[in-house]
């Protein structure tokens, strides 16, 4: 029996989206499946692991979300610190804002926090009075407060390596055509099988590597001695995220009736999520074999995407 995890998890992008849209909202697992971050694995620059496809970050995967679902935006960013705050307090005057990427080492309510650590985050932005930040964090902390320079410390996001340009947000949001969840997921599969295959139209750091070359050459560097800042990372957050995007994404191609691509996704998810324990007790020849397991899989859901789906 498969069950579909619910449960806690660093979706911050998806549950800010879901916030902002409302009642015309599809569930948070829903819009994390339409960025296309489950398609695939990349190793970022030879050296960082991460479960989402090769030359895909959270922007793109916003404005696929947002279009995807019948939504369009104003998104601006750059200029001063100043003029990102006179423009923030403007624009919560006709409505919540999302604002990111930020940096997670800032957000001074946030326990541990104090230093920037180039984690990305995204919350909604609710007001600014004075010099009072009101916002919603989907990380658990709705109504938090934060003085606006420290806010504009973490919005500037230098550490982030995919942020060309700060203080990005996206407001106005307005329904350009009633698309269903169902419709949505179906128009997003051409992408999902792009991704899958590795777009060519994507800028990547030098050495970076996608799908099942990544995740061979990650099983190589665990073997060589993992970067200790990287198993931290991957301790906190990657393997959890990379596990619950595909447990989602394995739902929604079911609820699609995609039978063939939901059950790869669940193996990879089994398997991702199946890294934490080695992970955790240093097991690594266990995390270099699981690592290896995930590497077909990539390929075999792309075919079976491409299957007589219309994802072709």
């Amino acid at each position: 029996m498969s069950v579909t995890y619910v449960g806690s998890g660093p979706y911050c992008y998806a549950n800010s989206l879901a916030m902002l849209l409302g009642a015309e909202s599809p569930p948070p697992a829903v819009i994390e499946v339409l960025t296309g971050s489950p398609y695939g694995m990349q190793l970022i620059g030879g050296r960082l692991p991460e479960f989402d496809p090769f030359g895909w970050d959270p922007e793109i995967g916003l404005d696929a979300a947002i279009g995807l679902l019948g939504h369009e935006c104003e998104r601006v960013d750059g200029g001063t610190a100043a003029a990102a705050l006179d423009r923030l307090r403007r624009a919560c005057q006709d409505g919540p804002v999302l604002a990111g990427p930020l940096d997670l080492g800032l957000l001074s309510f946030q326990p541990g926090s104090g230093k920037a650590i180039g984690a990305d985050h995204y919350v909604v932005v609710l007001e600014v009075d004075g010099d009072t930040v009101l916002l919603h964090d989907p990380e658990g902390y709705p109504y938090a407060t934060l003085h606006v320079d420290a806010f504009a410390a973490a919005w500037r996001g230098e550490l982030i390596d995919y942020l060309k340009r700060p203080f990005r947000m996206r407001y106005g949001f307005t329904r350009r055509e009633p698309v269903t969840p169902e419709e949505a997921l179906r128009r997003s599969l051409p992408a999902g099988a792009a991704w899958l295959a590795g777009r060519t139209d994507v800028e990547v750091p030098p050495g970076t590597l996608g799908q099942a070359e990544a995740a061979e050459r990650t099983a190589r560097l665990v073997e060589e001695g993992l970067d200790p800042e990287i198993r931290v990372l991957w301790q906190e957050f990657a393997v959890r995220v990379g596990a619950r995007r595909l447990n989602d994404l394995a739902a929604c191609l079911s609820s699609l009736g995609l039978d063939a691509g939901a059950a790869v996704a669940t193996e990879q998810a089994r398997l991702v999520g199946g890294l934490q324990g080695p992970l955790m007790s240093g097991d690594d020849a266990a995390l270099a074999a699981g690592l290896r397991r995930l590497a077909p899989t990539y390929e075999r859901l792309r075919a079976a995407l491409t299957a007589g789906d219309g994802a072709s």
